[in-house]
Parts: C-alpha cells; structure tokens; sequence
C-alpha cells in the first residue's frame, strides 16, 4: 500500500525549470540576483509601489514582480519562497509574482 501525504495541498516545490506561461506557482525558492528602482501604480485594483527584480535557482533565472512592502523589504542576496503566486510571459521572458492572493517570505538573508 502507498503512503498518502497527511496535507492533501501539499505541492512539490517548484524550480525555475519547471516554471510554465499562465500558470500558478505554489512553491518557489529564488536567490535575489537585483532590484531595480521602484515606480509608482495607479489603476482601479491597486495603487502603490512596484519593483521589478531578478532572481535564479540551481536551474535558471526568472524575472520577479515585487508589490507593496515586499518592494522595501526584499534585497539583493535574499532568498525569498513564493506561495500561490502565479507566472506570466512578458517580451519572451518568465516573470513571477505574489499577485493580490499569494505570499512571499523572507526564507535567509545575508547579514550586511
């Protein structure tokens, strides 16, 4: 008899490899390789700061969206987890965020 996982949404983490256009990511561990200067968003479903950043894995690298206090909180050389965010296609690269429903945490940070 096989042995069935104890937390039915339990996903398997993702690599940058794995990484598909349209679809969610449940689980990602990404080194911050850079983060660009931040800008300022109107529109109807959000208003406030977003950041474009850059961060890889064991097996490539990926673009990164960061939204509100994650744009003052994530630096270079953090390795960040993303939980229920999802992956687009933009200008041919990969990009990942958090969207409105995922998380991001902080998982090790180099002392500076």
């Amino acid at each position: 008899m096989k042995a069935r996982s104890t937390w039915p949404h339990q996903h398997k983490r993702l690599t940058v490899a794995d990484l598909k256009p349209d679809a969610p990511v449940h689980q990602l561990e990404l080194v911050v390789l850079r983060v660009y200067p931040q800008r300022l968003v109107i529109t109807p479903s959000y208003s406030g700061p977003v950041a474009a950043a850059c961060g890889r894995d064991a097996t490539g690298v990926v673009g990164l969206v960061l939204w509100s206090e994650q744009v003052q909180d994530v630096r270079v050389g953090d390795i960040v987890r993303i939980h229920s965010g999802w992956c687009r296609q933009r200008d041919g690269a990969l990009v990942v965020s958090t969207g409105k429903h995922g998380r991001m945490a902080i998982v090790s940070r180099i002392k500076g």
